[in-house]
């Protein structure tokens, strides 16, 4: 039975609980995203090493391909199913498979098992970081919920300078299988975390009905992008028969994908997600951030090394006043939001900032001191973390707890195909102007070198004559920066449609029929924190019947049901006379 009260004393009483046992399944939740986090940055450094080793040159890129590609095509999977079928056991077959395919990796005696271990370390990723989202919204009101989501963004940020360190540290120390021999004590720890403390609502659905072609079609179409943008102008030309096929097969997958949407009974990615106007602001937002951020972060650790002489080593290091602004900024908006329950200003004025900051780095010289640089980094990192972190916490408010994680997988999948994009894009364009000002630039005998262009390295360029290095180092920064001038307009598109996102008062509650165990004052009695819980079930009810009936012929589209009843939920009138958002 479940004891209700509205009485504020009682849900006052429950809260030193629920804080304790929320901190022990956070701390959980940390070492699972930095796990995930951490591994699709730590053998950056580690590569030359690990490929010369298992002779497998050729086959560098899949090492990273590879992990990219399966933990995007799980994203939406594991945010459909979580919903579906509850997420603590699927957190804990994600941190499974992540050891898995740790271990596999970690006993590789060539390239093929390598590349295996790290698609199959991919399919655990991607939920890790998904669930890890999703639980915090399942035991946190959304009210609370920046700060928690702040720190989230955190470890990304300190997973991306600690991860090629410790890439560069285990290469040169006790060698780079321990960047996956690490994984196995810290994804035991997450195991043992979920197992004691995740105590987490019962499905009460009955049996799923899963959308296995919805699945199969979208990673297709995603299979298809991510290999679009990872082979188009490196390992393809981008009009060869290989691309274009790919560009074909994708498209046809995509539209395929969408009418299975329309029809499917629980579509993996639901169409009334996109009938909320919060909804697709903050998912277009998310994709240009994804394009801006990891464009910019996937080559100006090159231009560091060919243009202002640091190592590999020392270029990881200067983009700490990247990460140290995001750490900053990242855990200040959510104990802002926390504070004030505001938000929308955070996303508007971070997208400005790091438009700013693109502008500053596309003004940058060969001859500029590494101390601006920095500077203009550190910017960077300030406008990211007002942003990242604070549009998730947007969605997770503009639906309902039942779909909250469908919904954040959703988003989060559109800013991973945003990643990939503007890596594959700047890229690109990157390497065009390069070649084409070397051949402008140096002499008809070229370097000089075994090679040519084509083998330039930053320890090679160091070693050249002054006057063909300082050749080499203006075609570098003269290819690169105005790539960061382009993307300008674009990241000021994301803040003008950030202006029309409707900011809906953030849930100080955790409204549902069945609280978490998490938050029991003891063993017997469930504590209802609002009074609305029965009226919201009652309504999950009507609308599972009309699902039902509309998959027996008899009823009306359950999208339409299903997106009336967010918007309902998010006009909520509370006794006192406010309206509120979702109560969750």
């Amino acid at each position: 039975m479940t004891a209700t009260t509205s009485s504020a004393p009682t849900a006052r009483a429950a809260d030193p609980t629920s804080r304790r046992n929320v901190l022990l399944v956070f701390a959980g939740l940390m070492v699972a995203m930095l796990l995930a986090s951490l591994d699709q940055t730590i053998f950056s450094t580690a590569l030359p090493t690990i490929v010369g080793q298992l002779h497998g040159v050729d086959l560098m890129l899949w090492v990273t391909t590879a992990y990219i590609l399966a933990s995007t095509i799980v994203l939406p999977v594991y945010g459909k199913l979580g919903d579906l079928i509850g997420r603590k056991g699927l957190f804990i077959i994600a941190i499974s498979l992540f050891l898995a395919g740790s271990i596999v990796g970690g006993l590789a005696p060539d390239m093929g098992q390598l590349i295996a271990g790290r698609a199959i370390q991919g399919l655990g990723g991607g939920g890790l970081m998904i669930l890890a989202q999703a639980i915090i919204a399942d035991v946190v009101p959304a009210r609370e919920r920046g700060k928690y989501m702040g720190i989230m963004g955190g470890v990304f940020a300190l997973s991306s300078v600690a991860g090629p360190l410790l890439g560069g540290w285990f290469t040169e120390g006790p060698g780079w299988r321990w960047g996956f021999w690490m994984n196995i004590p810290l994804g035991i720890l997450a195991i043992l975390s979920a197992v004691i403390f995740l105590k987490l609502p019962k499905n009460s659905q009955g049996k799923p009905r899963i959308d296995y072609a919805g699945m199969v079609l979208l990673a297709l179409a995603s299979a298809g992008l991510v290999l679009t943008t990872t082979w188009g102008g490196n390992t393809y030309a981008w009009d060869s028969p290989t691309i274009i096929g790919l560009i074909v097969g994708t498209v046809v997958a995509a539209v395929a994908f969408i009418m299975v949407e329309r029809r499917a009974s629980e579509p993996i990615m639901p169409p009334f997600l996109f009938k909320q106007k919060n909804f697709i602001l903050t998912t277009i937002s998310g994709l240009i951030i994804g394009i801006a951020m990891f464009g910019a972060l996937a080559y100006l650790p090159t231009y560091m090394q060919m243009v202002t002489g640091a190592n590999a080593t020392q270029a990881g290091l200067l983009m700490i006043p990247l990460m140290a602004g995001l750490l900053i900024t990242s855990i200040g908006s959510g104990q802002i939001v926390s504070r004030t329950g505001h938000y929308k200003f955070l996303p508007i004025i971070g997208t400005f900032i790091t438009a700013v900051a693109l502008l500053l780095l596309s003004t940058m010289t060969a001859g500029m001191p590494v101390w601006i640089i920095c500077a203009y980094l550190a910017i960077m990192g300030i406008g990211l973390g007002m942003c990242m972190q604070i549009l998730i916490l947007i969605v997770q408010n503009t639906f309902p707890l039942r779909v909250v994680g469908t919904a954040t997988a959703s988003n989060n999948y559109f800013r991973q195909i945003g990643a990939s994009l503007g890596t594959a894009v700047v890229g690109s364009l990157f390497t065009a102007k390069l070649t084409t000002l070397l051949a402008e630039r140096l002499p008809a005998g070229g370097t000089g070198t075994a090679g040519g262009n084509n083998s330039l390295t930053p320890d090679l360029v160091r070693a050249l004559p002054d006057s063909v290095r300082q050749i080499i180092v203006g075609a570098y920064s003269d290819s690169l920066t105005p790539i960061f001038l382009l993307m300008v307009p674009l990241v000021l598109a994301a803040t003008v449609l950030l202006f029309f996102v409707k900011e809906k008062p953030l849930a100080t509650t955790l409204d549902r029929d069945i609280l978490p165990e998490s938050l029991e004052i003891d063993g017997a009695t469930h504590v209802v924190l609002e009074t609305g819980a029965e009226v919201q079930a009652d309504e999950a009810g009507a609308a599972d019947a009309r699902a039902a009936a509309y998959a027996n012929g008899s009823g009306s589209d359950p999208d339409a049901e299903l997106a009336a009843l967010t918007e309902s939920e998010s006009d909520t009138v509370s006794p006192g006379g406010e309206t509120s958002g979702p109560r969750h």
